[in-house]
């Protein structure tokens, strides 16, 4: 798909505070079981996300630990029912009006727009898919119908945003690139584009 002046033009989308004021991620697992059991479940993960902040873990090995606390052995069914209701209900209202403006705009000028996230597709995707947006987001695990808690894909995080965006898409084939994101985990997806947006929804 070309533009109005016939250039092909590629946008990129961090979500979590990027488009949206809070993490989709944390939302949505206060959503899927309450803000009482969220607590007492940060509070007991505590120390594996010491460890992260301290750098004695990587990110994916504590985002693991989180999803199996909260998620592991939870009903394939109920998770996507779930994950959808989140999608329609609570992301809307998460995001930051300019972000949300700026993605309409792109999509008005014919611009192919790409949300790429470390959160789920799960809880992502139906939000994306009625907006009619691509996603590259981390994939999770199943297992005999279940949700296991374990990602199936490397976290789209870091350096691993660039690798699944390369792997999805031919950059070659297009004529510009723009990317928006808000932390260092963006960074190297921003260094991929002609025009590069850091934390630009922040008034």
């Amino acid at each position: 798909m070309a533009s109005a002046s016939g250039e092909k033009v590629l946008v990129l989308f961090d979500l979590d505070g990027t488009l949206t004021t809070k993490d989709t991620f944390l939302e949505f697992i206060k959503f899927y079981h309450g803000a009482s059991k969220f607590y007492v479940g940060f509070l007991l993960l505590s120390p594996w996300l010491v460890a992260m902040k301290l750098g004695l873990i990587p990110n994916w090995k504590a985002k693991e630990r989180v999803l199996r606390y909260f998620f592991g052995g939870e009903d394939e069914a109920t998770f996507r029912s779930k994950a959808e209701a989140f999608a329609d209900q609570v992301i809307p209202t998460l995001l930051r009006p300019e972000g949300a403006t700026t993605l309409r705009k792109h999509q008005d000028d014919n611009h192919h727009v790409v949300v790429v996230t470390a959160s789920a597709e799960d809880w992502v995707g139906p939000w994306c898919k009625a907006r009619n947006l691509q996603i590259i987001g981390t994939q999770l695990q199943r297992d005999a119908q279940k949700i296991t808690g374990i990602l199936a894909t490397k976290n789209c995080y870091g350096e691993e945003k660039v690798c699944r965006i390369r792997e999805t898409l031919d950059l070659t084939a297009y004529d510009t690139i723009y990317a928006y994101g808000d932390s260092s985990g963006d960074k190297p997806m921003l260094a991929l584009a002609h025009h590069s947006f850091y934390k630009p929804f922040r008034g």
